[in-house]
This record gives C-alpha cells, structure tokens and sequence, in this order.
C-alpha cells in the first residue's frame, strides 16, 4: 500500500504543480526579454511588435530584489497593462506569491522573482505597448524588472491542478497512515514462540 500511496502523491504533484508551471514557462518560443525597470533609470515602457503567428502570446515579468520581499495575496507589487492601437488587451496586477526564487548566477545573487500575467490569446499585426509600474506593496527593494515574452504559449486545464493537488493530500495522507501502523508492528503470535524444555533444568516442572 506504501508504494501505491507514493504512486498517487507523484501523480498528484506532478499533474497539480509540474505540469501547469511547464505549460507556463516552457511552451512555445521565446520572442525576447525587455528590462522595465532598473535602479538608474526607473519604469519605462516596452513596445514589442507582434504578428498573428506569434499567438497566443505569453507574458510573464521577472522580478529581481536586494533582499527577499514579504508578500501577501491581497497586495500587489507590480502592475502590467497591455495595448495597441489604443485597446487594453491585458491588465494584471503581480503580487509573486508563492512563487520560488532562483538566482542568476552564482556571482549575481540577488533573488529574481517570476510572475505570469496571462496570454494575450488573439494577436492583431502591430506594435504592442507594456507599461508595468509598482503596485500598492510596500517595503519592496526592486532591483531589476524584466518583461518576457513567448509565442505560442500553452495554457495549462483549469482541471488539472485540483485534481492534482487532491490527490497529493490523498497520497500524503495514506502514506502517513501506513507508516504509522508498520511503525506500530503486529502483536506477537505465542504459537510462533519455541516449546518449553522438557527435560534438564528449565524442564516444565507442571
């Protein structure tokens, strides 16, 4: 049962956590990385043109910090609006919660944050702006804001990560549960003890 247990847990993390963080960060193509922000010379806007094939395009902002920011859900970082020929196409609000921090390099060790801010599904031909600015958090030492761009990004089943991570909490569980009674080990069986001497001088004396 312990195996089957482990089975259902890696099932449900994969399909609950690996699987929309791949579809997120790895599908499609790369158009480019475009610095929003940078101590020196503040938020400026980006303006990237895009084709019909480059659809549908997704958009995620990396956040690099001096030190790592206490975040909440109700707050928001930063904030990134999408447009062209004077249209919003895409406004999000970032707050990086529960997102894992990587570094760049052993020599730039400053935590960088990612966020995705959504696809922009239909793509007319021209050129798109993005403004990202700083939101309503607080305390925050940005250090560099970065706009990432991918063509043909995919979009994870909106079924998949409850059902994944219902499934972890099952897998968990009855793992937990069948250590526990291996743990407790079953009582001894007295037919499985060696007979009583019967002669010498621990012979039954009955």
């Amino acid at each position: 049962m312990r195996f089957l247990f482990l089975l259902i847990l890696l099932g449900g993390t994969g399909l609950g956590i690996v699987y929309p963080w791949a579809t997120t960060n790895f599908t499609g193509h790369e158009i480019g990385t475009y610095r929003a922000y940078d101590r020196t010379g503040g938020f400026r806007p980006v303006e990237v043109a895009l084709v019909t094939a480059d659809a549908p395009v997704r958009v995620l902002v990396d956040l690099t910090t001096l030190a790592p920011p206490v975040v909440k859900p109700a707050s928001a970082v930063l904030t990134i609006t999408a447009s062209t020929r004077g249209e919003t196409v895409l406004a999000e609000a970032l707050n990086f919660y529960d997102t894992t921090p990587r570094e760049r390099s052993p020599q730039l060790p400053d935590p960088i944050f990612r966020d995705d801010a959504g696809l922009i599904r239909d793509v007319q031909p021209g050129t798109y702006r993005f403004v990202i600015e700083q939101g309503d958090a607080d305390n925050i030492q940005i250090q560099s804001v970065d706009l990432i761009l991918r063509s043909g990004g995919g979009e994870a089943d909106a079924r998949a990560q409850p059902i994944g991570l219902s499934l972890m909490a099952v897998g968990f569980i009855g793992l937990v549960l069948s250590l526990r009674r291996g743990k407790g080990g079953r009582p001894d069986n007295p037919n499985s003890q060696p007979p009583a001497p019967r002669w010498g001088r621990d012979a039954d004396k009955s």
